[in-house]
């Protein structure tokens, strides 16, 4: 059974991400270290007792469209209303509508503990608050007042309606319409595919932010705008009004998160109003949703980076414990009576360390961002835009990184199990069932790959991305200067995977310069594995290095493992970005 590791979410937010300064610097408000600890340790209370028991039922059971209607699995519905009312839905949230306006940093913390417990009920909750930072950020004064403090409560819920059967991740070519009406909203007609939590028994109201095209548009994405549409609409003393134009038409038979209701969802085809057409209101400008629906997109990815930290913790734990009790041959070395547990085995441990610091890496990553989005609100001037380029660099990788390493880890944790692992009474397939769509979703990690390339790298000129990899020389500096023994060879590693980071990132730079976009492209993906190894490792070394209580020697262990066994990776990484461009575009002859 999953049990929430709150020390080490603790430690990595406050000595690795960077909480603990900002803490001290007074950067987050009120904000104090005791509070801190008290929201981390009741989240994981209720991550370990209240969601991860009802992960298997979700499985099992899935969610069910009966009559129209979605049925979530049996004992969910009171479980997100006890989730609600624990104020969970709210952390980050402005004040002014009911929520907290705590930092990210701690808001991400939790959603790896309710993902670790459960990956599909915890999206639900996921969208919403995606939904309600566009709002806030994009919408008039009056649909804030109507809509913000019951999606901030968690009352009701929300989604996002982008993708369409024949688009996929191109929205310049989507045809949802809307049609302007004189009372100033808007009629919506379409139909939206893979809509997490687009229909369900669990809240009153369901809040569809969906973008469409208006008919004199300009074509491609410069056309789009994004419209708030209502499951129910809302009257003028905020009660519930009439059932809108929009259903589920179905919900789809997935490999994984069974217990989230993923929707095709039909806006205005006349099954519901007074005349066809779903009533939906203006979020920002016509013509510029796009921009409005990235608020809610970047969050997301950030998100969904945690679900891969989620499901590494999650399988490296049911890995550990397996291994522990299962018992099998004699490994090398064994003394004791009968077969030896399975983790005396050099290999299954080469794979359980392996897990874990795939995991530590992956959680390093995604706090650090969060943290780089936290100081960018709070900073002014220069230092403001340099930590929102910081964010919007560490985004995709953080992204990419930590759902490749879900599915990876809870790949690895099937192979701990042995057969047991691929019989679904163990859980370890249900970890794997659910990371596998983490790397598609959200823009899958090839077009996270590409915006790292194309548009982060040249940040600043490039500038930014320099600078951040200086930050993590001082880092092998700082190991190779402690003199701790348990750190081996961390220091001339981690140096020579930066040297790799660095040669890899100056080539890149110097084709897109040069207007050679498509070299650039061919090494997208192995550079932003190459990137996530590299901080892997010096995220390691900093917590082996800011750790002076018992704790150290485990840090150190996990810092070298990683830095001996998983970071060489980056010299053959970097000869495929440099070298494999010409390979690459001389092989699609294959599919000619």
């Amino acid at each position: 059974m999953y049990k929430a590791p709150v020390e080490e979410i603790a430690f990595t937010l406050k000595h690795v991400a960077g909480l603990a300064p900002a803490l001290a610097e007074g950067r987050l408000g009120d904000l104090t270290d005791d509070l801190v600890d008290a929201i981390l340790s009741e989240a994981g209370r209720f991550a370990t007792e209240e969601v991860a028991p009802l992960a298997d039922i979700g499985d099992r059971q899935g969610a069910k469209l009966v009559d129209g209607k979605v049925i979530v699995p049996e004992g969910w519905d009171g479980l997100y209303r006890a989730w609600a009312e624990g104020g969970w839905n709210s952390l980050t949230a402005s004040p002014d509508f009911g929520g907290q306006g705590l930092p990210h940093m701690l808001n991400v913390a939790a959603l790896e503990m309710w993902n670790s417990g459960s990956m599909a009920f915890a999206l639900g909750p996921t969208l919403t608050m995606g939904a309600v930072d566009a709002l806030t950020a994009h919408g008039s004064e009056a649909l804030k007042a109507t809509y913000l403090p019951k999606m901030v409560s968690g009352e009701w819920t929300g989604t996002m309606n982008l993708t369409e059967p024949h688009a996929g991740s191109d929205l310049g070519v989507m045809k949802s319409r809307a049609e302007r009406r004189d009372d100033g909203t808007y009629r919506i007609f379409g139909q939206k595919i893979y809509i997490t939590w687009g229909e369900h028994d669990i809240t009153e109201n369901i809040i569809h932010l969906v973008l469409a095209r208006l008919p004199d548009a300009p074509a491609g994405t410069r056309g789009i705008s994004l419209f708030l549409v209502p499951k129910f609409l809302v009257n003028a003393d905020g009660s519930l009004g009439p059932r809108n134009d929009l259903h589920c038409h179905s919900i789809e038979h997935k490999l994984g998160i069974h217990g989230s209701p993923t929707c095709t969802m039909i806006y205005g085809d006349g099954k519901f109003g007074d005349e066809p057409g779903a009533i939906g209101y203006l979020v920002g400008e016509e013509n510029k949703g796009l921009a409005c629906m990235f608020t809610m997109m970047n969050n997301a990815r950030l998100a969904v980076g945690m679900q891969g930290v989620a499901i590494c913790e999650a399988a490296t734990q049911k890995a550990i414990q397996y291994a522990k009790d299962r018992t099998q041959g004699k490994a090398p070395g064994w003394t004791g009576s009968g077969m030896s547990p399975i983790i005396e085995h050099p290999d299954v441990a080469r794979m359980l360390v392996t897990m874990k610091a795939l995991t530590q890496g992956a959680r390093a990553i995604c706090y650090a961002c969060a943290h780089a989005t936290d100081i960018a609100h709070t900073a002014e001037g220069d230092e403001a835009r340099h930590f929102a380029e910081r964010a919007a660099l560490l985004t995709p990788i953080a992204k990419s990184f930590a759902t490749d390493a879900g599915v990876d880890v809870a790949s690895l944790g099937i192979q701990v199990h042995g057969g047991m692992g691929f019989i679904e009474e163990t859980g370890a397939a249900r970890l794997w069932r659910d990371a596998r769509i983490a790397p598609i979703y959200e823009g899958t990690n090839g077009i996270q790959a590409a915006d790292l390339v194309t548009r982060k790298l040249p940040l600043s000129g490039g500038a930014q991305v320099r600078g951040f990899i200086a930050e993590l020389r001082e880092i092998a500096e700082q190991a190779r200067a402690s003199n701790l023994d348990g750190f081996g060879e961390t220091a001339e590693r981690l140096s020579a995977s930066l040297a790799d980071l660095e040669e890899a990132t100056d080539w890149l730079l110097a084709r897109l310069a040069a207007g050679d976009a498509a070299a650039a492209l061919a090494g997208a993906t192995p550079y932003q594995r190459l990137f996530g190894l590299t901080l892997t490792g010096a995220y390691l070394a900093k917590g082996a290095l800011a750790d002076e209580d018992h704790g150290r020697a485990e840090r150190l262990v996990l810092c070298r493992f990683a830095a001996e066994n998983l970071i060489a990776e980056t010299a053959a990484l970097k000869d495929r970005v440099i070298r494999g461009a010409d390979s690459l575009a001389a092989a699609r002859m294959l599919f000619a």
